[in-house]
């Protein structure tokens, strides 16, 4: 079945569109404004405005031309929106990555992505300097974002940079279509994926998603734990709160429980978010945390969450302590952000919610086909932010983008009584036990309603005749205790007795990525290398 939201009338990008220009254009009207605050200190957008041109004039002086990259690898302050930012500007391609990778995944990068600059964190630019050292590609510069150590001749300091060149007076004439920036798409296996995306495409997703569902305003504090350098970090944290004047607090350090409790309360930047972007795993590790702030201590309107899907244990506890909802959603990196989501006035817990306006979802079965409400099919999107390609893999890209449709990886039901969707999981993780598909997220959903669960993650493991059963890894609150056979229990108690996991064990901590989803195929190839894992 093919489900469509109704057209909206947002207007299409003119023929000559750069989105850099078009997000400072819009907050040219409000100079004074915050645009970003960090920990050491406040970015106008007059002042964003400033720097992001003098950036795009120095960029350009180094002898790069349009569409060439510039590799950014950064953490989340200050000078990230004006280093992306001012690159989109001068016509190159910012290819934003991941702050945590190790210096042989930056050396791919580099050569993958022929960055000819790179624009670095000084707290980062030892492991760029042994990428460097790695690769075969030559990178003409390397500028330094708060160097913390004397610079080398081939380096420079961003604010030495800026301060060199003068603003540049006129945005270079991209148009809509034209490569704008790439973000890397991590998977279960083989190398990263650079997934290309045009200059239209942060304008689809701020309006019809930002805007048209989120309904983010100009005196809003966003604040998202996911960084900038993910397609929803971006979306949370520069373009959405730009698209509508708002401001941004920005965090370079890890987002634990203490850290955003921290900015929660006001406590770093003298600024107290309204809106908050989390993943399902940071709400349980904060909903577990004894510095739980008091609802009354907190400004939040607004909670967002994507990622992996949220479970409604989740979601209804983080209701009952603050009063406020968890907007739901899931995005890709390919989509750029989320395309099926819950509403602020409309929440189904337990569900992913329902289409966002201006996409179009289809759940295909194996042979291709449409399926029925009710029943799982592998997850399709059509709408106006889809990537342009993965550069260099046209496998891939034909894999994946297929005649104007996204496939995403996921499982998922449509729901007959309300249209909404519900998460089944990722196509590579879904089990068929006694013949029949089982769904890990339910499983694990299920888990954590036990009030000793903090964690659960659900694989599939051959039993002694080869046939599939459900394996649970579970992390208890501290403090906790539960059985195997207790918990074993309190899921036959409430799914079908096939579901029941038929093995538990208890971990300390699960894999997980950087954005906090749980990365089962590492506990798949842990079983398959200790095939005697004891039963729980």
């Amino acid at each position: 079945m093919t489900t469509a939201t109704p057209v909206t009338e947002t207007p299409a990008p003119p023929s000559t569109f750069n989105i850099a220009q078009h997000l400072l254009a819009v907050n040219a009207c409000r100079p004074t404004k915050a645009a970003f605050v960090d920990d050491l200190g406040t970015l106008s957008y007059a002042e964003l405005d400033e720097r992001v041109r003098r950036l795009a004039t120095g960029l350009r002086s180094l002898g790069l031309r349009r569409e060439e990259r510039v590799l950014l690898l950064m953490q989340d302050t200050c000078d990230w929106p004006v280093s992306f930012l001012g690159a989109l500007y001068a016509g190159l391609v910012p290819v934003a990555v991941n702050t945590l990778l190790t210096a042989d995944d930056y050396a791919y990068m580099l050569e993958h992505s022929r960055a000819q600059a790179v624009l670095v964190s000084g707290a980062l630019l030892p492991t760029l300097t042994a990428a460097l050292v790695k690769s075969d590609h030559e990178v003409g510069k390397v500028i330094v974002s708060r160097p913390v150590a004397p610079l080398h001749p081939a380096e420079v300091a961003l604010e030495a940079f800026l301060a060199a060149h003068t603003p540049m007076a006129k945005a270079a004439a991209t148009s809509p279509d034209d490569p704008g920036f790439w973000l890397y798409s991590s998977g279960s296996t083989g190398r990263p994926k650079g997934t290309v995306h045009s200059h239209a495409n942060p304008y689809w997703t701020s309006e019809l998603y930002g805007k048209g569902v989120l309904g983010l305003r100009e005196d809003d504090v966003c604040f998202s734990a996911a960084k900038l350098f993910f397609a929803y970090g971006l979306g949370n944290g520069l373009t959405f709160p730009m698209a509508v004047g708002a401001t941004t607090l920005l965090m370079a350090e890890r987002p634990t429980p203490e850290a955003t409790f921290r900015r929660w309360l006001g406590q770093v930047g003298g600024v107290r978010p309204t809106v908050f972007y989390g993943a399902p795993t940071g709400f349980a590790g904060m909903l577990a945390h004894p510095t739980l702030p008091a609802a009354s201590a907190v400004a939040l309107r607004l909670v967002s969450s994507a990622g992996e899907a949220l479970p409604a244990e989740l979601g209804e506890r983080f209701r009952r302590h603050f009063g406020v909802d968890i907007v739901d959603g899931i995005g890709s990196t390919e989509m750029l952000h989320v395309f099926i989501s819950n509403r602020p006035d409309r929440v189904r817990y337990g569900s992913t919610g329902w289409p966002v306006p201006g996409y179009q979802i289809e759940l295909r079965g194996d042979d291709g086909q449409p399926v029925p409400d009710g029943e799982p099919g592998d997850l399709y999107i059509h709408g106006p932010s889809a990537a342009m390609m993965y550069w260099g893999n046209r496998q891939k890209t034909r894999e994946t983008f297929q005649g104007g449709w996204t496939k995403s990886g996921d499982k998922y039901i449509r729901n007959a009584d309300d249209g909404s969707y519900t998460y089944g999981g990722r196509s590579d993780d879904m089990l068929k036990v006694s013949g029949i598909y089982v769904s890990p997220f339910e499983v694990e959903a299920t888990l954590v309603q036990h009030s000793a669960v903090l964690e659960a993650a659900v694989i599939g493991v051959p039993d002694a005749e080869g046939l599939t059963k459900t394996k649970a890894f579970v992390v208890l609150k501290a403090g906790s205790q539960a059985s195997a056979d207790e918990l074993k229990a309190f899921v036959k108690d409430k799914l079908a007795p096939y579901k029941y996991p038929r093995q538990i064990e208890f971990v300390n901590d699960l894999p997980k990525t950087a954005t906090g989803k749980i990365q089962r195929f590492k506990l798949r190839e842990r079983e398959q290398a200790s095939p005697a894992a004891q039963l729980g």
